[in-house]
């Protein structure tokens, strides 16, 4: 391959100024001590507050037993028939709640699908799933309405601890896919009209279990 002259000197100039340390040009310049203010208040309350702003709906559970109260009374108060839900320990936990309404095998026509999650971002209000506990984004974003059941053992504060949760429950084998839900899908790219559930449900449920 044939270099021009001009393209020669240009990379020579290059590979000389690789050679040649830079230093800082304002050594002293304060730097923030922490890009993200610290958690002020219970990490429950933080999530809970940055969720409803996003207009998720969020449902405190002291234990697994109102868990099953206050999830088997939306669920007839809504009136939702076809429940989705794929994941093993979840299915054994609210079969007992939704019986005949449990659904495995088509999500296409489920009314709501149900899922757990890895971790909660309590700073954004966002869920955390990835592909190692659910199908991939699947369950939480075609079905109409995502209900999501997760412990209070499971809050982080950043996103920053999330990933360090992650690396620490997943190891060596991390998920190839990780996503974060943050409220109901939304999109304003149409004239600029905030529009609900174009990309993804248009409600999510977050049940909040003390543990």
């Amino acid at each position: 391959m044939n270099i021009s002259p001009a393209r020669e000197n240009i990379l020579k100039r290059i590979r000389q100024a690789l050679t040649i340390e830079t230093p800082m040009p304002f050594p002293q310049r304060a730097v923030p001590e922490a890009v993200v203010h610290p958690l002020t208040q219970e990490i429950e309350v933080e999530f809970a507050e940055r969720f409803t702003a996003l207009d998720g709906k969020f449902v405190y559970c002291i234990n697994r037993q109102e868990l099953a109260f206050q999830l088997g009374s939306l669920i007839r108060k809504q009136n939702w028939e076809k429940v989705y839900c794929v994941e093993g320990a979840l299915q054994n936990m609210i079969a007992p709640i939704v019986g005949e309404r449990l659904n495995i095998s088509d999500l296409a026509q489920c009314d709501v699908s149900i899922t757990g999650c890895d971790t909660l971002v309590a700073r954004t209000g966002s869920i955390v799933l990835s592909s190692a506990l659910t199908e991939g984004r699947t369950a939480s974003v075609y079905a109409p309405i995502h209900v999501c059941i997760a412990f209070t053992s499971q809050l982080v504060y950043d996103l920053g601890d999330a990933f360090k949760a992650l690396r620490q429950q997943h190891g060596d084998r991390f998920p190839s896919l990780v996503s974060f839900a943050t409220g109901p899908s939304r999109t304003a790219d149409i004239e600029k009209t905030l529009v609900v559930g174009v990309h993804g449900p248009k409600q999510v449920y977050l049940f909040l279990v003390e543990a």
